[in-house]
């Protein structure tokens, strides 16, 4: 059984699960080392407090965790950290202050609006809106990069309007690694060059992608390009999906 190195739990807005449920899921499951990557988010659209959690109890709580839970598995404090350029002087002094073990750069505020949501993809085609993705990854490695790996780095697909009309787990026709190669060959490398770590999240799967995050041809890409840090994370926000798809990867 691989470990799983993106989990979510009651710190993050999206999760209500307990820290010991988790933990305890992934005991079960053979795991022998896990990390918590909760959500922190600053300057999020609409409220800038509500992806961001009280740092100072999540390690107080997680080392209790450490202490209670020792003999049984290896626990590590992570986060997963919302990029922004604007933001790298803030998360600059927010690493002087807490002793992350582990840190995935994710890009979920796009030029200060969400791509979960319909509004973001408004006046633009889906390929222009994968293209200002890409983009946005570019500009957060510019200015921060002090991150261990780059978290679904395809992410966007996840949640392209048109996804609600393909059948689950099907390629879907406006995206792969080739309509975006030069975007992404430039990403990689980067990574590379900055010795940045990619995450391969099994959550896309879940999702009813055809692929995890990102698709298996960047996974590839990487690695021809000369990439050797690989994670993988489930990115679960509840007990029952740690671990999801893991036999596949």
């Amino acid at each position: 059984m691989l470990n799983d190195f993106h989990l979510h739990t009651e710190f993050s807005t999206d999760s209500d699960a307990p820290v010991s449920s988790v933990i305890e899921e992934a005991i079960r499951l053979g795991m022998k080392v896990i990390c918590l990557t909760d959500h922190q988010d600053a300057d999020f659209p609409d409220d800038d407090s509500l992806w961001i959690f009280d740092t100072e109890e999540y390690f107080t709580v997680l080392r209790s965790m450490q202490q209670r839970y020792q003999e049984q598995i290896d626990l590590r404090i992570g986060v997963e950290l919302g990029l922004q350029p604007h933001l790298s002087k803030y998360h600059q002094e927010y690493f002087k202050k807490y002793p992350f073990d582990f840190v995935i750069g994710s890009s979920h505020v796009i030029h200060k609006m969400d791509p979960y949501y319909p509004e973001f993809y408004e006046g633009k085609t889906e390929h222009e809106a994968i293209e200002e993705y890409f983009t946005s990854i570019l500009e957060n490695l510019a200015v921060f990069s002090d991150v261990d790996v780059y978290g679904h780095l395809d992410y966007i697909v996840r949640y392209l309007p048109s996804r609600k009309n393909l059948p689950p787990h099907t390629e879907h026709p406006q995206y792969s690694y080739s309509l975006f190669q030069d975007q992404i060959d430039t990403i990689l490398r980067r990574l590379i060059h900055l010795g940045v770590g990619l995450e391969l999240n099994t959550a896309g799967l879940k999702y009813g992608l055809a692929h995890p995050n990102p698709h298996q041809e960047i996974l590839k890409r990487y690695r021809e390009l000369g990439g050797e840090i690989i994670t993988v994370g489930s990115d679960a926000h509840q007990p029952e999906h740690i671990g999801y798809d893991f036999q596949k990867v």
